[in-house]
């Protein structure tokens, strides 16, 4: 029984945190929320910062989940700007703060998020190394894509990516001359595959981007503490003016790990295991969105899902399950894209390995279809570019696991409802 007496703790100022805050709210909880965040800012949605906010079309003020009256009116108790240093789970406690200020909690939300994978290379402390996580991060990178806009620079990306990926169309927007280095043969194979990630590879060479496959920076060489070129493990040097890492990220576990609570492997994604309810290895500890790997029935497997979605879908339902609600978070992984002009949301799982083939139902020359990863006639995942409205069908028939008839599944005349009955 939650009443009113008691304290639940989130640490993290991200969307999951936000939305799990707002869910406690809404769910009629009326004991004291304490939401902790290590940004001054805030908390705000990130896909903006690759996107809309990055390209200068969407206000700073549009990235932020609420406005910032709305915490005092729900009587959320936030500390911006304060870090998490200990969790003692014997006092339920934490610490936190340059002054050490402890509190104790009843239920507490781990929604630490993750940070970008930093290149180890010669050069990274030049001043035209860049990352992208933060809102001042994307506030720096956009004033650096215009200055490369406008003196014709040269931009190097490590990684192909979605941040890169997003991150090399916003800088080809501003009129920046772009060089892609990956260490792959084709932009995101680790999500699409060969067959759709070649697909992405045309789109940014019709735009003017370069890509270097097969290949991994080495240095990066400046003067005076400014970029000047990017090294690679083949001999080849490409000018650059400014270089950004987007070679992925990692969970920020470390205040999980330092508490005891159990990890997951990191050959499958690290992560802080959660059980179906998002609740750790501790009963009175949850965790939510970038940092949690949990286990999906419907995949057979676990999964620590990276994407806005998650973040939105996973702390509402952490904080249902800190109210005692018989929650199972079993949401489809969903993320989308935008580049140019094309547009894209993707549903499901199937890594390289788990499908057998691949559908396409459209036109994918035009770029408007949809493709369907398939295994013995049972859809994993679904990508729509350019065709919308089409989220939830794809969806059902993941979920279904019913076989499908392919031809009629790559025929467009052929209602996808009536797929998979």
């Amino acid at each position: 029984m939650v009443d009113a007496d008691q304290t639940f703790v989130i640490v993290g100022g991200g969307l999951a945190g936000a939305k799990a805050a707002e869910t406690l709210r809404a769910e009629g909880f009326t004991g004291r929320v304490i939401l902790i965040c290590d940004e001054r800012d805030h908390p705000y949605e990130r896909p903006p910062l690759s996107k809309g906010y990055l390209l200068g079309k969407d206000a700073r003020d549009s990235v932020f989940v609420h406005e910032p009256a709305w915490y005092a009116r729900h009587d959320i108790e936030l500390h911006l700007g304060q870090t998490v240093d200990a969790v003692d789970r014997a006092a339920k406690t934490v610490r936190f703060g340059d002054d050490g200020t402890t509190v104790r909690y009843d239920k507490l939300l781990l929604a630490t998020g993750a940070e970008p994978r930093r290149l180890d290379v010669p050069g990274t402390d030049l001043a035209g190394v860049h990352h992208l996580r933060r809102l001042a991060h994307s506030e720096r990178l956009k004033g650096v894509l215009a200055s490369l806009g406008r003196d014709n620079g040269h931009l190097v990306i490590a990684g192909a990516g979605w941040i890169g990926l997003e991150i090399a169309a916003a800088a080809r927007q501003y009129g920046a001359e772009v060089t892609v280095v990956h260490r792959g043969q084709t932009p995101l194979h680790s999500v699409l595959g060969p067959e759709l990630g070649q697909l992405f590879a045309e789109l940014h060479r019709e735009h003017g981007v370069r890509f270097h496959f097969g290949a991994t920076l080495t240095e990066i060489t400046g003067q005076d503490g400014m970029v000047l070129a990017a090294r690679t493990d083949d001999g080849e040097e490409h000018p650059a003016h400014a270089v950004l890492a987007a070679i992925g990220a990692a969970p920020r576990v470390w205040l999980a790990e330092a508490a005891g609570l159990e990890l997951a492997d990191r050959e499958a994604g690290g992560g802080v295991l959660v059980d179906t309810r998002l609740r750790t290895s501790d009963p009175d500890i949850y965790a939510a969105g970038d940092v949690a790997s949990f286990p999906h029935a419907l995949f057979d497997t676990r999964l620590r899902v990276e994407h806005w979605a998650n973040a939105l879908n996973g702390g509402p339902a952490a904080a249902r399950s800190m109210l005692g609600r018989d929650e199972t978070y079993d949401r489809i992984p969903y993320f989308f894209t935008d580049q140019y002009d094309l547009g894209m949301e993707y549903s499901g799982w199937a890594p390289p390995g788990s499908y057998d083939q691949v559908v396409v139902r459209g036109d994918a020359g035009k770029r408007e279809f949809i493709a369907f990863w398939v295994k013995e006639g049972r859809v994993l995942a679904g990508m729509n570019v350019n065709v919308w409205d089409v989220t939830d069908p794809i969806q059902a028939l993941i979920r279904s696991g019913a076989p499908v008839d392919t031809e009629a599944l790559a025929d467009p005349h052929v209602p996808l409802e009536s797929l998979g009955a």
